[in-house]
C-alpha cells in the first residue's frame, strides 16, 4: 500500500468510526466530523506536534476544536494517535460518566486542550494560547528554546457568526500572531438550513480586513492542497492565517449537503451506504492495523522525536538559565508561594477605595510575580489595571505584560482563559461589574475547565452614580455567584482586597472575581487570613447577642456604623464580613454556625445590589431589586435609604 492510499485508508476509517460513534450513541453531530475528517487528518499526521506520553507537554502544539459539536472526530482522532482514549470509549460517546462528552472538556479527556462547544468560544481561548506562547517566549532568555510552537483551530460557519468570533479576529490581526492558524470548514450550512438564510458577507475580506493571511482549499478531500496550505501558513512571519476549507458536510451520507446531516445520527442503513461509498469495508469500530500504524509512523513518532529533543535542549537551557528555569517551573505549576513573605501593613487612616487598593495590589504582585500578565478592557485608569512603569504587549514588545484588550470584554475573558490553558501565566483582566454580562460565558467557561482566571470588575454598585442604570450593576452579583466553581469576592476595604488578591493569584483551579469599589472606604478591624474562610466577626456584640448584621463591601462599614446606634437603643448586634459566600460554604457547619450565632430569624443581610440568594442565611435583607438612578453617587445611595438610620429601622421593625 503506497502512502496516497494509506492515506485514503486513514481518512475513510475515521469517518467511519464517526459514524459508528455517532449512531452507537444514537446523538451526536456526524456532519462535520465527516467533513472535516480530511482537515484534521492531514493536521495530525502531517504537522502537529504532541506527545501521548506528555498529553500535557509544556511545548506542544495546541489543537482547538472550536466547533466542539463535532467532537466525534477529535476522539477518534486522539484514539488512533495512542492517547488514553480506547475503543471502548468511543463506543460510550455521550454516555454518563464516558471520557467522551458530549462537548470536549479540558483535562477530562486526555489530549483535550480547550473546552469548546460554545461556540466562537474556542477561537477566542486559542488567540489567547497564542499571546501566552508569544509572551512566555519572550520573558525569558533565549526563551524559543522552552516556548515555540503553533496553535491550530478548526471552526464552522456558525463560530464566524459568533460576535465573539469577530473581537478575537480582530484582537489576533492587531497582535500579529503569526503562530496561530484557523481552519475554517466552510460548508454552506447550518443547523436550520442552508448557510444563505442567515449568512452572505464575504469572509475571505472580512479577515483580510482584519489582518490575516487567507488561504483557500477548494476541495475538502484534496489532502495536498490541504498540506501546502498548513506548510504555506506556518511560514507566515507577521499575520496570523485563516485556512478557507471547502467541505460538504455529511460526505457519503444520502443527506450530504443538508441540515440533516448536522446533529443527527445517520443510523445504520445510511451509515452503511456511507461507508460504501468511501470503499471502506470493515465492521463497525473495526479499525485496519495499517491505520494505527500510520499513526504510529507519522504524529506518534514525530511527537517521540520532538518531545525527546526538547527534553535535551530544556535540559541544557535550564544549566545555563537555573534563576529562569525555576521562574518557569513554577509559572507552569501555578507555584506563587515563594512571592510571599508577610502580611502587609496598612495606615490606620487608610481609606482607598477597594479599585485604588486593588491597583496597588497589582502593581505589587506583579513587580513580584514575574509571569502576572493582563490588562483591561480599555478601562484600566477606572479598574486600576495600570501598571506603574509597565510594558505594553505588542508585537514589537513581546516581552511586555500590560495587554490593551480594547473594547472586547467577552473575547478578553476567553482569550485570558486561553492564556490559562497554555500554562506559564497568571492571567487577569479588568471591567465594570456591569459588563460581567458580556463576560458570562467565559466566566461559566473557566470555571468549568478549572482555570484559575482572574476578573476585577470595578463600579460595584449604585455608587456609580451619575452614569445612572444603565452602569449600575443590580443583579450582576447574584448572577457571578449562581455559578459554580467560581470564588466572588467582594473586599470591605483594603486589607480584604490585598487578601483577595492573594488568594486568586494562589488559585489553581478555581476562577476569582475580585468585587471593587468606586468609592472610598475605611480601614476598618479587617483581618487578612480570615478572608480566606469567606465569612469572620469584625465587630463583636456587646454582652449578649441580639442580631447578627452580614454584609460584604463597601456596606460592611455601614453595618458597623448601624451596630453603635442599635447598641444605643439596647439592642445587641454583631457585625460579620462576608466577602466570599464561595469560601463560607466550603466551612464545616460549626465554624458557620459560630460565625452566624443566632438563628436565621434574627439574622440581617446588607448589600446595595440584588437580594436574590441572601434569603439563604437570613431572613431579613436590605437590598436593591430595582433598577438603580442617575445621580451624584452620595444621593443615589440616599434615594435607596443605604443609611445606617434606615437599616436601625429595619432591623427594629422586622425584631418585632
Amino acid at each position: 500500500m503506497n502512502q496516497k492510499e494509506l492515506d485514503k485508508l486513514s481518512v475513510n476509517a475515521i469517518r467511519a468510526t464517526c459514524i459508528d460513534v455517532v449512531n452507537k450513541a444514537k446523538s451526536g453531530h456526524p456532519g462535520m466530523a465527516l467533513g472535516s475528517a480530511p482537515i484534521v487528518y492531514t493536521l495530525f499526521s502531517k504537522h502537529l506536534v504532541a506527545s501521548p506520553e506528555d498529553p500535557m507537554w509544556f511545548n506542544r502544539d495546541r489543537f482547538v476544536l472550536s466547533a466542539g459539536h463535532a467532537s466525534s472526530l477529535l476522539y477518534t482522532m486522539l484514539h488512533l494517535c495512542g492517547y488514553k482514549v480506547s475503543l471502548d470509549d468511543l463506543k460510550s460517546f455521550r454516555q454518563l460518566g464516558s471520557l467522551t462528552p458530549g462537548h470536549p472538556e479540558f483535562k477530562h479527556t486526555q489530549g483535550v486542550d480547550a473546552t469548546s462547544g460554545p461556540l466562537g468560544q474556542g477561537i477566542a481561548q486559542a488567540v489567547g494560547m497564542a499571546i501566552a506562547e508569544r509572551a512566555v517566549a519572550a520573558q525569558y532568555p533565549q526563551g524559543k528554546q522552552v516556548c515555540s510552537h503553533y496553535t491550530y483551530v478548526l471552526c464552522g460557519d456558525g463560530c464566524l457568526q459568533e460576535g465573539l468570533s469577530q473581537e478575537a479576529i480582530s484582537l489576533a490581526g492587531h497582535q500579529k500572531l503569526n503562530k496561530l492558524i484557523l481552519f475554517y470548514d466552510s460548508n454552506a450550512v447550518t443547523l436550520d438550513g442552508g448557510l444563505d438564510l442567515s449568512f452572505s458577507e464575504n469572509v475571505k475580506n472580512r479577515f483580510k480586513a482584519s489582518e490575516w493571511n487567507v488561504l483557500e482549499v477548494n476541495d475538502g478531500n484534496d489532502l495536498d492542497a490541504i498540506d501546502e496550505a498548513i506548510a504555506k501558513a506556518k511560514t507566515s512571519k507577521s499575520k496570523p492565517t485563516l485556512i478557507i476549507v471547502h467541505t460538504v458536510i455529511g460526505y457519503g451520507s444520502e443527506k450530504q449537503g443538508t441540515c440533516k446531516v448536522h446533529g443527527n445520527p445517520l443510523g445504520e442503513e445510511d451509515g452503511a451506504k456511507a461507508k460504501a461509498f468511501y470503499g471502506y469495508n470493515y465492521p463497525a469500530f473495526e479499525i485496519p492495523s495499517e491505520v494505527y500504524d500510520n499513526f504510529k509512523n507519522s504524529f506518534v513518532k514525530r511527537g517521540k522525536e520532538a518531545y525527546k529533543a526538547y527534553q535535551a535542549n530544556y535540559a541544557s537551557w535550564k544549566s545555563a538559565h537555573a534563576r529562569a528555569a525555576l521562574t518557569l517551573e513554577r509559572a507552569i505549576s501555578g507555584d506563587v508561594d515563594a512571592y510571599f513573605k508577610k502580611e502587609p501593613k496598612f495606615a490606620p487612616e487608610n481609606n482607598d477605595s477597594s479599585r485604588v487598593a486593588s491597583g496597588k495590589a497589582l502593581n505589587e504582585l506583579y513587580n513580584r510575580i514575574p509571569f502576572l500578565m493582563g490588562g483591561s478592557a480599555d478601562v484600566a485608569g477606572s479598574v486600576m489595571t495600570k501598571i506603574n512603569d509597565g510594558v505594553n504587549f505588542t508585537p514589537r514588545s513581546p516581552k511586555g505584560r500590560n495587554v490593551n484588550w480594547g473594547i472586547r470584554e467577552f473575547a478578553m475573558a476567553s482569550a485570558v482563559n486561553g492564556m490559562c490553558l497554555h500554562g506559564g501565566l497568571k492571567g487577569y483582566c479588568g471591567a465594570f461589574l456591569v459588563f460581567s454580562d458580556y463576560m458570562k460565558s467565559a466566566i461559566r467557561m473557566s470555571a468549568l475547565s478549572k482555570l484559575p482566571a482572574i476578573y476585577l470588575f470595578s463600579h460595584d454598585s449604585i455608587a456609580v452614580g451619575e452614569d445612572g442604570p444603565t452602569h449600575q450593576p443590580i443583579e450582576h452579583l447574584a448572577m457571578l455567584r449562581s455559578i459554580p466553581n467560581v470564588n466572588v469576592i467582594r473586599p470591605c476595604d483594603a486589607r480584604e482586597t490585598y487578601a483577595a488578591w492573594e488568594l486568586a493569584v494562589r488559585s489553581k483551579e478555581t476562577p476569582t472575581a475580585l468585587i471593587l469599589s468606586r468609592q472610598n472606604l475605611p480601614l476598618l478591624a479587617s483581618k487578612y487570613k480570615e478572608v480566606e474562610k469567606g465569612a469572620y466577626i469584625i465587630s463583636k456584640e456587646g454582652k449578649r447577642l441580639d442580631v447578627t448584621l452580614l454584609a460584604t463591601g463597601s456596606e460592611v462599614a455601614l453595618a458597623i456604623e448601624a451596630q453603635k446606634k442599635l447598641h444605643e437603643e439596647g439592642i445587641e448586634a454583631r457585625v460579620v464580613s462576608m466577602p466570599s459566600w464561595f469560601l463560607f460554604e466550603k466551612q464545616d457547619k460549626a465554624y458557620k454556625d459560630s460565625v452566624l450565632g443566632v438563628s436565621k430569624d434574627k439574622v440581617f443581610a446588607v448589600e446595595m445590589l440584588s437580594s436574590f440568594g441572601w434569603y439563604k442565611y437570613a431572613d431579613h435583607v436590605m437590598g436593591i431589586d430595582t433598577f438603580g438612578t442617575s445621580a451624584p453617587a452620595k444621593d443615589a445611595i440616599k434615594s435607596f435609604d443605604f443609611t445606617a438610620d434606615h437599616l436601625v429601622k429595619f432591623v427594629k421593625e422586622n425584631l418585632k
